[in-house]
């Protein structure tokens, strides 16, 4: 068993910015960060368009960051929150270029604005197109610093302790159901252990790979939000998932697709389809930098139309040392799968990216399960509503990673005596024989989400994805209870648990709005309402 004062799941931009302040305001308390893979293995390691935020104030304000945010969100955004997350961003990409990140910046040492899908203005900043990867890394050399935060590697989260532990009957009308901790697989011993804390963040990231294909790292299987779920927490907004419209198309190549950032559009590329027509003027007056979500939905509709399973990104006419400077590892990329961008357009299609929805939380990041925070992308705070803008997801982890942070240092912890805590009953299991059991779960969990729950929906596919994941989570229960638990079944059943909540989500959603389109319901309901499961 181990006991701590701050529990941290997930070790990306929400969790270690959370994880960093308690270390700094509590020298004398403990710290505890899990994270079932390495330390850097994140979704913000993955992110590369950049962070919106206000820096340039003559030409910008935070009256239009806002402006944007809402129209993207198509309705249901929280406008206090956006407020908030606008406002006080500021303050806190002031505070992450304090620890070391490093922006790009011109000859004249002023930073470089990107441009991007939603935006009215450039106030995008970036390190080339690995922004994300360069914002971890400066947390992870502050961490290092604070010797009261502590790391669990590759350890696997598998539920968390409330008093359904304790023998008593929890319900989702149960009031103030309390979080204790949570019970977590080491995999560098196959042990099942309790970890006790007087608060709990997760910061667990999205849920791509319930997807066949995501620009998610493996990781991203929604861990978090079924957790939560399970615990008999708030959820809400799951049918909203982002489909980023430019992820690089491999013939052959399954799991983690290749971004090609929105800032390449924002910088000129042009969308063509087969027939090499600029479409976009078509279905938005805005064109390529239209929100993600109608750039998505009218690549799908091209590709619908005419029979193929991409469109074409075309670079051609931009500078190409330009280019290489702000995107090299999309140059790269390109280059070692044969396509020059001054000489080849770019085959893109729409990939898996982003969950809108998530874990319920309010202003400060409090769940609806007392000592649980959540911030980043398994929360949903209100920000996005329908449909996030790009690069405003970096800025919402910091914004309540912080805001975490400050609420949970106010508050007095949980206490409870881990006698009271049982542990970990294993007895009656044995090993799995066949791994294929879940292999193959996996494959058809990804093939129905993806043929029946993608960009475009309809109340017959939605009704088919619902029996399905019906009998797969059936099997899967069986396996679960009878078999020693493993990180692959332990996320094979999170992603069936998230993937319910998505068509669930989106059969409630009775019209089109934002992320969710169904043709059953094209237009919009003059009702607005955020769908809690």
């Amino acid at each position: 068993m181990i006991q701590t004062d701050f529990l941290v799941i997930g070790s990306g931009i929400a969790g270690l910015t959370y994880a960093l302040k308690m270390a700094e305001r509590f020298p004398d308390k403990k710290i505890t960060v899990v994270t079932k893979a390495a330390a850097d293995e994140t979704n913000t390691k993955y992110a590369q368009g950049g962070i919106a935020g206000v820096t340039d104030f003559e030409n910008d304000s935070f009256e239009k960051h806002i402006n944007d945010t809402l129209i993207a969100g198509d309705g249901l955004c929280n406008e206090k929150i956006v407020e908030i997350v606008v406002k006080e961003g500021v303050q806190r990409i002031s505070e992450i270029i304090e620890w070391g990140a490093k922006f790009d910046k011109d000859a004249d040492g002023d930073y470089m604005l990107g441009m991007e899908g939603g935006h009215s203005e450039y106030r995008i900043l970036h390190h080339k197109d690995v922004t994300g990867k360069e914002m971890e890394r400066a947390l992870i050399e502050k961490v290092q610093q604070f010797p009261n935060i502590e790391f669990h590697k590759h350890w696997f989260v598998i539920e968390l302790i409330t008093q359904h532990h304790l023998g008593y009957l929890v319900t989702k009308s149960t009031p103030d159901i309390q979080c204790y901790g949570v019970y977590a697989l080491n995999t560098n011993t196959n042990q099942i252990e309790k970890i006790l804390a007087g608060t709990t963040l997760l910061a667990t990231g999205g849920n791509g790979q319930v997807y066949r294909s995501t620009t998610n790292p493996a990781i991203a299987t929604g861990d978090g939000t079924a957790m939560v779920y399970r615990a008999k927490g708030r959820i809400e907004n799951m049918e909203f998932i982002q489909f980023h419209p430019t992820a690089l198309y491999e013939p052959g190549v399954g799991g983690q697709a290749f971004l090609i950032t929105e800032a390449v559009r924002g910088d000129g590329g042009i969308l063509r389809n087969k027939k090499g027509e600029a479409f976009m003027e078509r279905y938005d007056e805005r064109k390529d930098l239209a929100p993600r979500d109608i750039v998505a939905r009218a690549i799908d509709s091209e590709m619908k139309i005419t029979g193929t399973e991409h469109v074409y990104l075309d670079c051609r006419h931009l500078d190409k040392d330009k280019f290489i400077h702000h995107f090299p590892n999309i140059y790269e990329k390109c280059l070692s799968i044969g396509i020059d961008i001054t000489q080849h357009q770019i085959p893109v299609a729409p990939a898996a990216h982003y969950s809108c929805g998530g874990i319920k939380t309010d202003e400060w990041g409090r769940t609806s399960i007392r000592s649980l925070y959540a911030a980043g992308e398994c929360a949903s705070t209100g920000l996005h509503g329908a449909n996030r803008l790009a690069s405003n997801s970096l800025l919402e982890a910091m914004v309540f990673g912080h805001r975490a942070f400050e609420d949970a240092s106010r508050l007095p912890q949980t206490s409870i005596d881990p006698a009271l805590i049982p542990d970990w009953d294993s007895a009656g299991t044995t090993d799995p024989r066949e791994m294929i059991l879940i292999t193959q779960s996996l494959k058809e969990l990804q093939l129905l989400m993806s043929d029946y729950v993608g960009i475009v929906r309809t109340n017959v596919r939605l009704e088919r994805a619902m029996r399905r994941l019906d009998l797969l989570w059936e099997e899967t229960e069986k396996l679960y209870v009878s078999t020693t638990l493993s990180p692959q079944l332990c996320e094979l059943r999170n992603m069936i648990t998230v993937a319910y909540l998505i068509v669930k989500g989106a059969q409630f959603r009775k019209e089109s709005r934002g992320l969710h389109f169904n043709t059953d319901y094209p237009e919009k309901s003059p009702i607005l309402q955020n769908i809690v499961l």
